[in-house]
């Protein structure tokens, strides 16, 4: 059986309908499955024994590029030659479902009442039902195994393997990370402000945990702010890092405190303890676990209508972090 995902960005929720995989494969040991993924994510996706091809679009530089749509369209119909059984679409999107409409007329996605735009659902000729409030990760999880007739329990996902897989990193990691102390890795930088935790908090969690401090940055503002922190501290700003060096970074973390964003998600994947920090987005995005933990700030979020002016988060107390980050390294698994 051939199975095309269409799973475009973002980083965190590709993460979150990677967790799918593993028990499709189990149920479906010979079925291929290839990935659609926008370009600068298939990093993200590399190395996974569970998927096939990992199918690269552009779709973001029709912002810029309206013309570019001819090939992006040429590109997905070469795609569809490999005449899959099925296409699932884990988006939800108009964009996301025309991909899957232009790769088999046989398609899956969510239904009118489950999805982001409703629009996107006439596209599949399958529907799968779930609440767009739900768990992130239970919705992807169904999306993708639903449609192949599989169930898989909250107990199933709990237990995972991960599923995060990596190359040796070409970023000179080992000249980072301490072998006398624990190593954190911050994740300080997410898409929207409202969502980062304040650099003047995540100077006194660095000052309030004994611990080798690493700094990850996507970007040259992030750059800019793991600096800062940098220069007020004994903490170290990585190196700038591809997926593959950033897996790897984060395989070898005993703690990774960040944003609700993709990188703090990837720890989750790759079963090392972590602290996620929400403010305006809700914590049903993520599972909580025995090492994955979340804190959230005291306002309410409507997940059918997030607030982006919503900057609680500044109101997580540091010592709230700091207790958390001590009892999760008391009982951290190795490191990879």
């Amino acid at each position: 059986m051939k199975i095309a995902v269409v799973k475009l960005s973002a980083l965190g929720d590709i993460v979150h309908a990677m967790a799918a995989l593993q028990f499709i494969k189990a149920a479906l040991p010979l079925a291929q499955i290839d990935w659609i993924v926008e370009q600068r994510f298939a990093g993200v996706l590399a190395d996974n024994p569970h998927i096939g091809q990992v199918l690269g679009v552009n779709l973001k530089a029709l912002k810029t590029d309206k013309w570019q749509i001819f090939a992006e369209i040429a590109k997905v119909r070469r795609y569809a030659e490999q005449d899959y059984d099925l296409v699932i679409d884990a988006q939800g999107l108009i964009k996301s479902a025309l991909v899957a409409r232009l790769l088999s007329p046989h398609c899956a996605g969510f239904d009118q009442d489950s999805i982001r735009e409703k629009w996107a659902a006439l596209f599949y000729s399958k529907h799968i039902a779930y609440p767009y409030d739900a768990n992130t990760i239970d919705r992807n999880v169904a999306v993708l195994t639903q449609p192949l007739g599989i169930q898989v329990s909250t107990e199933q996902i709990l237990s995972k393997q991960p599923f995060l897989f990596f190359q040796p990193p070409q970023a000179p990691l080992d000249a980072y990370f301490a072998s006398d102390q624990a190593n954190i890795i911050l994740v300080i930088g997410s898409t929207w402000p409202s969502r980062n935790y304040p650099l003047e908090k995540y100077l006194q969690v660095i000052f309030g945990l004994e611990a080798n401090f690493l700094i990850c940055w996507g970007n040259e503002k992030e750059h800019w702010m793991a600096q800062w922190l940098a220069e007020r501290s004994l903490a170290r700003v990585l190196p700038q890092m591809s997926l593959n060096d950033l897996k790897a970074a984060i395989a070898r973390a005993d703690l990774l405190i960040g944003n609700d964003t993709g990188p703090t998600h990837m720890a989750w994947g790759l079963n090392r303890p972590s602290i996620t920090l929400f403010g305006p987005t809700p914590v049903s995005r993520v599972y909580q676990t025995p090492i994955n933990k979340v804190l959230k700030s005291p306002s309410l979020v409507n997940p059918f209508k997030l607030d982006k002016n919503d900057f609680s988060i500044a109101e997580i107390e540091v010592n709230a972090v700091t207790m958390l980050a001590n009892q999760l390294l008391g009982a951290r698994p190795p490191a990879v």
